[in-house]
Order: structure tokens, then sequence, then C-alpha cells
């Protein structure tokens, strides 16, 4: 039987590992220093002012939602082809949850479809309080031309940044924020950095760091300048807030900061290797993916769609014989407002096409620092004899 190929995989060498250990020696595993090293670690790559670690990205995407003041009253908008996490948020705080389309080509949301529901909004006075714009695979949506619009119609703009660290919008790395008012990191073990479990949120305003800053840790301020009343002693804080637990600790940081020494090298292979899937592929019936000049990946994920008419093949056929030979493709992803939930709100299918279309041919095939030249090989020889219809030696 031919070696399993993973779809992702975190990368993780002895320089991470004595990090760790070295955290795990110090006085602070929790509530450290190593915490505000890594925020400022990843602020200053991306070059936004302010960085609040959380214990995940859906954390992260809840309490940003917070410190935009949704609430009960309002509604957020995002994609359908993202993990769930991004709609949920919304929900979280009580909103209402709506979806844009995606673009044919790059899959993230249509900016002529997110154009069209808002003027439709405006005059039924019913404008998104939030939009929360998903950065699928790790290329960056056309973010210049939402914030026109959020200018125009005044919604909040809080990038799902999940897939993108390390990943470029006209020249300038994802999460600097000179388009959002906020950006979410995701540093689950398949992303490209990893802490085990961990997220950021990178922003410019220092109201919203501040209030971001109480509302990972119970809405608990230590600051007299925020406090109501006098400080009662140097042991005084006080909760002004309804706040969560969503602290990262020491730990997952230090192996946060070794891991970010590595993110240019980590871009670098990925690149390389999506550029040589592109090569690889070409002539397959598949539609590989699309880039916007504007953007440069930092391709997360590699997502084919397959061409039924042309190769004979269904899209599971395929996705199952890829399985069968042990190589760990995956779908990114269901689209939300098909899962059975977002249903019960009063969603159907057929009401965002190109998602569904999405969904009926994507395929995410491996990627990540670690695949060789070889698996890439292997991989691309095994699509081609799926695609044939011939049948697959598994054992060479």
């Amino acid at each position: 039987m031919l070696p399993y190929i993973p779809y992702g995989k975190q990368d993780i060498q002895q320089e991470d590992i004595d990090a760790v250990i070295n955290v795990l020696k110090s006085d602070w595993i929790t509530q450290g220093p190593t915490i505000s090293r890594f925020e400022q670690t990843v602020a200053e790559y991306c070059g936004a002012k302010y960085a609040v670690a959380v214990s995940n990205a859906t954390a992260a995407l809840h309490i940003s939602c917070l410190a935009a003041g949704l609430g009960s009253e309002d509604i957020l908008w995002t994609s359908p082809i993202t993990f769930v996490a991004s709609a949920n948020c919304g929900r979280y705080c009580g909103a209402q949850v709506d979806f844009i389309d995606i673009d044919p080509a790059t899959y993230n949301l249509s900016i002529a479809a997110l154009a069209e529901k808002l003027a439709i909004a405006e005059k039924a006075n019913k404008p998104p309080k939030v939009v929360v714009p998903v950065h699928l695979a790790g290329q960056s949506c056309e973010m210049a031309a939402i914030a026109e619009l959020a200018e125009r119609y005044k919604f909040t703009i809080l990038e799902d940044a999940s897939h993108a660290i390390g990943a470029c919008y006209n020249g300038k790395k994802v999460g600097n924020c000179e388009f959002s008012d906020m950006a979410v990191f995701s540093f689950h073990p398949v992303k490209i950095v990893t802490t085990g479990e961990g997220g950021m949120i990178l922003t410019n305003r220092k109201d919203i760091y501040d209030k971001l800053i109480r509302l990972r840790t119970h809405g608990i301020t230590r600051d007299k300048s925020v406090m109501q009343g006098e400080s009662h002693g140097p042991w005084y804080y006080q909760q002004l807030e309804l706040g969560y637990n969503y602290r990262i600790t020491d730990i997952q940081a230090a192996l946060g900061v070794s891991q970010m020494q590595r993110l240019d090298a980590f871009i670098a292979r990925r690149r390389r290797l999506a550029a040589q899937y592109n090569h690889l592929l070409k002539e397959l019936p598949l539609t590989l993916p699309a880039q916007h000049p504007d953007t440069n990946s930092s391709w997360h994920l590699y997502i084919i769609r397959v061409d039924e008419a042309a190769s004979g093949k269904s899209h599971r056929e395929v996705f199952e014989a890829l399985r069968a030979a042990s190589i760990g493709v995956n779908l990114h992803y269901i689209p939300v407002h098909t899962q059975p939930y977002y249903q019960q709100l009063g969603f159907q299918m057929g009401d965002y096409p190109q998602a569904e279309s999405y969904y009926q041919e994507a395929i995410s095939i491996p990627l990540f620092y670690g695949l060789t030249d070889a698996d890439q090989q292997r991989i691309a020889e095994t699509l081609k004899t799926i695609l044939s219809g011939a049948k697959i030696d598994s054992t060479k």
C-alpha cells in the first residue's frame, strides 16, 4: 500500500520544540510576556498597529463582531463558501446572517453581487452592520472595492484571513488593515503557521484594540483610566462588560513566534508547489485556481474543479478514487447556507447558485510545506490515471 499523503500538515522543527520547552521552564506558561511578543511579531510582519492573540480563530471572529457593536438588531454578511465560523460569529451575537454569492473565478465573494445586494438592502432599510470577506485558500478578496462600498453604506469590514497569513494584496501584506477595521488569522495545525490551536485579530484602531483586550478576558480591566470610581489598590480590577475566557497560552505563543521566523520560507515553498501543480495538471479536464492580478496568494489550499462533462468522471468518483489511492483530499467548503441549522433559518438550495456549482466540483488536493516533489508528481499522475479511466496500481 502506498504511503498516505494528507491534504495539509504542520511543520515542526527542533527550534519550535526548544521554544516551547523554554517557556515550560520559565515562570510564565500563560498570561505572560511571550503572548505580547507573538502579537508584536505578527503585527510588525503584516504592518498593523495592534494585534490580540486568542484561543482560536472562531473566538477571534466572535469578539471582533462584539467589538464592532454587532447585536440582536443587526445583520452580518459573509460568503457561503467558508467554514461555518465566519457566519456563526454573527449568530453568537444574536444578529441575523446573510450571504453574498461567490465570484466564479476566484471563489471569493463577488463584488458585483455585494454591490447589488447593498443597493437592495439600502432601499429596504436593512443594511449589514458587518461584512466578513473570506480570503479563500489564501487569496485576498478585492479589498479596495469592498472598502469603497463600506464608505458608502457604512458597514464594518472584518477580514476572515484565516487562510491568508503571508499573502499579499496590492503589494502589501494581508492583515495590515488598510481596507478593513479588523483582520483575523487562524493558527490551526493545517494552517500555514500553527500554535496548535490559536487565532489573532489585527487592527489599526485603538478603540477596537482596547475593547478586544477586555473581551478576551471576561470583560475585565486593570486600567485605572477606564474604571468607574477609584481603584481600591494594586490588586484591583473591574469587569466593565460581559467578556469571555478566550486567552491563548505562552506555550502556544512560543510556538507561534518560532513558526513566524519561517513564514517566508513556508510561503515560498507553497507558491512553488502551486506553480508546479499548474504545470503538471494543465492538460487535464480540470479547472485550476485562478488568481486575481492584485493578489499574491499564500496558497493555504490548492483547489481543483472536476469537469465532469470533459472527463466522464463524477466529482464523487474522483474524490473517492484519490482517497482510495492514499491521497488525503478534502473539500473546502460545503456552502454554509445548505447546512441544516441555516436551512432552519430560511435559506434554501438555489439561493447562491455560484457557491452551489462550486461545491459540486471542488476538491482540495494536498499542499503543505513538507510535500515533496515526488509526492506531488504521484498526486498528478494519480489524477491523470483516474480521469483517463485507467486502473490505479496501489502497490507502487
